[in-house]
């Protein structure tokens, strides 16, 4: 493979980061659950998924008209630098006020949608065509793995030990020493640490683009509109992308607010069981990532994704109707594999037939689709009926609705989907 060492650094760097983005990212929900403010945690992602209709679009216009490498310099210094004055600002008061913590989610949400966007065109840049189903497993098994781990270690941050008993990655471990839970300003001082670890491992990345790539010239607006009119040239691999997205939107509806609710008022657990449960989320996408081709291999991507789009609808309705932490871990362990090998079988569609100079472009109007979505489902989930006793349990159920309607149009138009990955 050419570009290797760009393409290990790009991972070095995404794993660095990633294990703090990971913690923080946990923390953050369960401090507003903790706190029996997720209906206001709610609003912030709301409120953070409508700043993301007019960032994404920007987003894709910066990854094909600048310098992806420079991109990523740019941001990690940004942003790191933003959650470090945050922590700062956490330790000279002595606490943070709840605005400030949601103010860390917003960045690091805004981050990953021009980040994990950047890296995918990167990746498609600097590989070969018959590497594509490789890098984009690499990359979901790192980001997994890194995910593990900030579970693993979130799992003790958040609670603690007690006389030197916790547990890690789901299994009791005793420690000759106790550990005393992390304020949340330590954390996001440990996030911003890695971002600029991160940035020093960027700097070091040497490598060779593989595809030409002509920035266009002209606003955002006439740049998008390129984009967007590719894909009405090519509409199956526009209804395919939409489609393809609900399991995505769903995951982060489940992992970034609905999860904690579910632990905290219908299972009445600990912080602990929630972040293991992002490990056994992190596992299934581990597995996704290293076998999901395999397991597949009998057919194509469209029958792929429309399988997996189902089994996932299925498991959330299991998860309307139980009460039992090993069946939520389970659930969450489907969930990881479906979520992880639908994008691993979607992006690997996608780098086949979406050229690299509009990539960035024609995926931001994917991800409109996909935050025009989410923005209506956090409105009725942030409404105070799904935060009375255990009614989070109801929002489930909506999302598996919500994904059989996906699945119709996955079932609908198959043919057509086949066609176009076989042709």
């Amino acid at each position: 493979m050419k570009n290797r060492s760009a393409v290990l650094l790009l991972l070095l760097a995404n794993t660095v980061s990633g294990i703090a983005q990971g913690i923080s990212m946990i923390a953050i929900p369960w401090y507003f659950a903790k706190q029996d403010m997720m209906s206001q945690f709610g609003l912030v992602y709301m409120f953070t998924t409508a700043l993301a209709i007019f960032w994404s679009p920007y987003c894709g216009t910066l990854i094909d008209r600048f310098n992806r490498k420079y991109i990523f310099l740019a941001l990690t210094a940004i942003v790191g630098l933003l959650v470090a004055s945050i922590a700062g600002l956490g330790f000279y008061w002595g606490t943070l006020p709840w605005y400030l913590v949601a103010a860390v989610f917003t960045l690091t949400f805004l981050d990953y949608n021009l980040h994990y966007p950047c890296v995918y065109a990167f990746a498609q840049e600097i590989s070969e065509p018959r590497h594509y189903g490789s890098m984009t497993s690499y990359i979901e098994v790192q980001g997994q793995l890194t995910t593990i781990m900030a579970g693993g270690v979130a799992a003790i941050l958040l609670e603690g030990t007690r006389a030197g008993q916790s547990e890690f990655f789901g299994l009791p471990i005793s420690l000759p020493f106790d550990i005393p839970a992390w304020s949340i300003q330590q954390i996001f001082l440990l996030d911003a640490a890695t971002y600029f670890l991160a940035f020093l491992i960027i700097a070091a990345m040497r490598y060779v683009s593989l595809k030409e790539r002509t920035p266009d010239k002209g606003s955002v607006w006439q740049q998008l509109k390129i984009g967007f009119n590719y894909l009405l040239e090519h509409r199956m691999i526009l209804l395919f992308g939409v489609a393809s997205y609900a399991v995505f939107a769903v995951t982060l509806l489940t992992n970034f607010y609905l999860s904690a609710s579910y632990v905290n008022k219908h299972l009445l657990a600990s912080g602990d069981v929630y972040a293991i449960s992002e490990i056994f989320y992190s596992i299934g996408a581990v597995f996704a990532g290293v076998a999901i081709r395999r397991v597949f291999s009998w057919t194509n991507i469209p029958v792929s994704v429309t399988l997996m789009t189902g089994i996932c609808a299925v498991l959330l309705a299991v998860l309307t109707f139980t009460c039992n932490i090993p069946i939520f871990y389970s659930m969450l362990l489907i969930l990881g594999i479906t979520n992880a090998g639908i994008r691993i079988q979607r992006t690997t569609f996608l780098f086949k037939h979406v050229p690299n100079q509009v990539y960035g472009r024609a995926t931001s109007i994917f991800f409109l689709t996909n935050i025009a979505s989410r923005i209506v489902l956090l409105g009725l989930f942030a409404m105070p009926f799904f935060q009375w006793s255990n009614n989070i349990i109801y929002a489930f159920g909506i999302l598996s609705v919500f994904l059989f309607l996906a699945l119709l149009v996955l079932w609908r138009y198959q043919s057509d989907f086949v066609r176009l990955d076989e042709g």
